[in-house]
């Protein structure tokens, strides 16, 4: 018994270093933007690319474990993430980071849907697992929370590539432990991994993504023919993956999962969750520094509320569904985030530029608490629902989600808050050039106020404040409507009469009691609440 719980401490190690590099660079973006010349574009793709990357493989990569054995696919991956954050600290221009960025989110997809087939194959018993799962999914929030407060305690002492060299130490713990206390976790009867699948699913995730992150900066300026040849080309790519899908006799993932609507509501609940959390983080770190003068440490201290929140509500919540159902928890997790977020979008628009922290932190506070609740409700009711031989494909469902809510965060909330920025009223005695460079983001605004002189630098940092500001603000509300649209719409899918399983993917061991919505998994004995 010590062994799995130790086990499970290796395991939680991948995902907190995973949920930390999600978003570490959140603070450091002031540090590379001066020390790079990144531009705002530039900026958001630097942000994002690790979780677009993450979302696209994730579910290849469950797959690809199913076939090689999790516990192989874990380590290679650590060895890999380790190498590349090494590169990625060291990188010497904005699209050098981009690229390492895209290289640490195909090493990180290897990392993260091994941990929870593990932890599905170690922990047999569904008491058990629930809180297991709990622990993990606490990880992962508690990771793409604690981002910036590590981040800002090495940019206190350390240049801004530091937040990559911490990932090697804890790598090095991971594949240690991983040696002498992992089992290896494989489907004994995979079938062949399908190449073309893996090419679909990758084009058509950054695809669809890439044409909803650049359409909304598009929405101010005007949307390119790229954005729409983007969208054209991964729509028809998932469409093509879906169909292959369904012939192919060892699909990737089976995709008949997504036809019950109780089902697809968990992960749209699941992605919305962390949508909202990572797009507050993303901005509010620039906005504590930026606007409200805080250094690094200090700005991530301010969003501890956040981290601390979704680490002890992510454990609560797996104790907390053996009394209450799932559909409440998982819809009353969502609702607190859009509500939380609801608030933050008050409080800017009240006090513009600079808001007290009071308001912001209980915000904060809030989102915490429900995205441990949500993250860790979807992740276990997944897990639960599918045989141990296919919970690598399982795993990276809900892990796909998460990252794709990662990724569309910061893409979708960020383009707002840059669209609503670049509307940005220059005082017409600051040079044209210096008003160009000020309306391509709040940290170039910084960096060019100071070539002029204190009186028009004030003038010029008052505007931008406040056009980003304003843009946080709107960015919030967008987020607060998708996020109380969700809970009613999960309230709504999860309550099916005669459904009380989500599983569909086959298993000799999986049967119905007669005459009641009580679902039986004879190997672990897993039951959904409604």
């Amino acid at each position: 018994m010590t062994r799995r719980w130790l086990a499970l401490g290796v395991l939680t190690l991948a995902v907190l270093l995973i949920g930390i590099d999600g978003t570490v660079l959140s603070l450091a973006t002031p540090f590379f933007t001066a020390d790079l010349d990144a531009t705002g574009t530039q900026i958001l793709w630097i942000g994002d690319i690790y979780s677009f990357v993450l979302a696209a493989l994730l579910i290849s990569m469950g797959s690809l474990g199913d076939r090689i054995g999790h516990k192989k696919l874990l380590l290679c991956g650590a060895t890999a993430f380790a190498v590349v954050s090494v590169v990625t600290a060291y990188s010497t221009s904005a699209p050098m980071l981009i690229g390492t960025r895209a290289l640490l989110g195909v090493a990180g997809a290897t990392l993260a849907p091994a941990t929870l087939a593990l932890i599905r194959g170690i922990f047999a018993e569904q008491r058990e697992r629930s809180i297991a799962v709990g622990i993990w999914a606490a990880a992962f929030s508690a990771g793409a929370a604690l981002g910036p407060v590590v981040g800002g305690v090495l940019l206190e002492h350390f240049w801004w590539g530091s937040v990559f060299l911490i990932n090697v130490p804890v790598m090095v713990v991971l594949v240690t432990g991983g040696v002498l206390l992992l089992p290896e976790h494989r489907d004994p009867q995979p079938g062949p991994w399908d190449l073309p699948s893996v090419g679909l699913s990758m084009v058509g995730m950054l695809g669809v993504v890439y044409a909803i992150k650049e359409g909304f900066t598009g929405l101010v300026h005007g949307i390119g023919g790229d954005v729409v040849v983007a969208g054209v080309l991964g729509l028809a790519a998932l469409v093509t993956f879906v169909r292959r899908q369904l012939h192919l006799p060892h699909p990737l993932i089976d995709v008949r999962l997504f036809a019950n609507p109780r089902f697809s509501g968990v992960v749209a609940g699941n992605l919305l969750a962390v949508l909202g959390l990572s797009g507050l983080l993303f901005f509010l770190s620039q906005y504590f520094q930026l606007v409200h003068g805080y250094g690094p440490l200090k700005a991530g201290l301010a969003e501890l509320p956040g981290a601390l929140t979704a680490t002890v509500f992510g454990v609560l919540a797996g104790v907390l569904v053996r009394y209450v159902s799932h559909r409440a928890v998982l819809s009353a997790g969502l609702a607190m985030v859009g509500l939380a977020m609801a608030g933050l979008m008050v409080s800017l628009l009240v006090f513009t530029p600079v808001a007290p922290y009071l308001p912001l932190g209980l915000a904060l506070f809030v989102v915490g608490v429900g995205l441990g609740l949500a993250f860790t409700v979807a992740s276990d009711v997944i897990l639960a629902l599918v045989p141990k031989e296919r919970a690598g494909a399982a795993a990276a469902v809900s892990e796909t989600a998460y990252e794709l809510g990662m990724a569309l965060g910061i893409a979708v909330l960020g383009s707002i808050v840059t669209a609503v920025y670049r509307t940005v009223v220059v005082a017409p005695e600051i040079p044209s050039a210096t008003a160009d460079q000020a309306r391509d983001s709040l940290a170039q605004a910084v960096h060019a106020a100071q070539t002029l002189p204190p009186e028009q630098a004030e003038i010029l940092l008052d505007g931008a404040r406040t056009a980003f500001t304003h843009g946080l603000s709107v960015a919030s509300g967008v987020g607060a409507l998708l996020l109380l649209s969700s809970a009613v719409a999960v309230w709504i899918l999860l309550k099916s009469p005669g459904q009380a399983e989500v599983g569909v993917l086959s298993d000799p061991g999986v049967h119905r009691d007669a005459g009641s919505d009580r679902r039986v998994d004879a190997p672990c004995g897993a039951e959904l609440r409604d």
